[in-house]
């Protein structure tokens, strides 16, 4: 029925470890281009920080930017204290998860003889890498830069002023997650036959319960990629 499964991209040479446990592989869906990536990272900057740190699983949630300035697949973002300890920052590996736009899809839509299960379609993309506790100074400076990020969407952005952000900063934690390796899945009515794909697009686009036009956006973006 539904399928949350992810397949493995690297996204530098020669890092190789015999003892990783590899996700399921599907062909329909699985995505190894960092651009993609990138795309999904900056449409939804929103993400999930998982670690295993003391024994136990922790999970924060917070704002994420791409590095743009780096050449490398990396993201800039901040935790407030104690996350940082909680998660054991800079000692080992943890899981960024960033979740794209996603929905409901009813077989009542899918064209004559096409299978009968329900399904969700959706994006997700798993980076994984070793966080760098950035200095005040850059993280003040990356603050900023999330504030931009958001406020200038509104009518009269308010950004941030140093001078009155300098201590409230002192509050959180920057952080630099360059991304060695990452698990994306773009599943979106790939493996369906294109009668089925059309009349999935048409139902979201459609009023009623499940109208979804960005999950339609995304459908056809990703069904034209191949």
């Amino acid at each position: 029925m539904v399928s949350a499964t992810l397949g493995l991209a690297r996204c530098s040479k020669g890092v190789t470890d015999s003892k990783e446990t590899r996700m399921r592989h599907n062909p329909h869906h699985f995505v190894d281009d960092p651009e993609v990536v990138r795309r999904l990272i900056r449409e939804n900057p929103w993400g999930i920080l998982v670690s295993s740190h003391d024994d136990r699983l922790v999970a924060s949630h917070y704002p994420v930017l791409l590095d743009e300035d780096s050449e490398d697949l990396a993201v800039i973002t901040h935790v407030g204290r104690p996350d940082e300890e909680l998660h054991g920052f800079g000692e080992r590996e943890i899981l960024l998860i960033i979740q794209g736009v996603h929905g409901y899809v009813s077989p009542s839509w899918y064209a004559p003889g096409a299978s009968r299960a329900p399904t969700w379609n959706f994006t997700a993309v798993h980076c994984y890498g070793v966080p760098q506790v950035v200095d005040e100074e850059t993280n003040l400076r990356n603050l900023a830069r999330l504030v931009e990020r958001f406020e200038r969407g509104v009518e009269e952005p308010m950004l941030l002023d140093p001078q009155w952000a300098a201590p409230v900063a002192q509050g959180t934690v920057g952080i630099r997650l360059p991304i060695t390796r990452f698990q994306c899945k773009i599943k979106m009515s790939q493996d369906k036959d294109p009668e089925t794909q059309r009349r999935v697009i048409r139902q979201l686009r459609a009023p009623g319960p499940y109208r979804h036009p960005e999950l339609a956006d995304d459908m056809e973006r990703a069904l034209a990629d191949g």
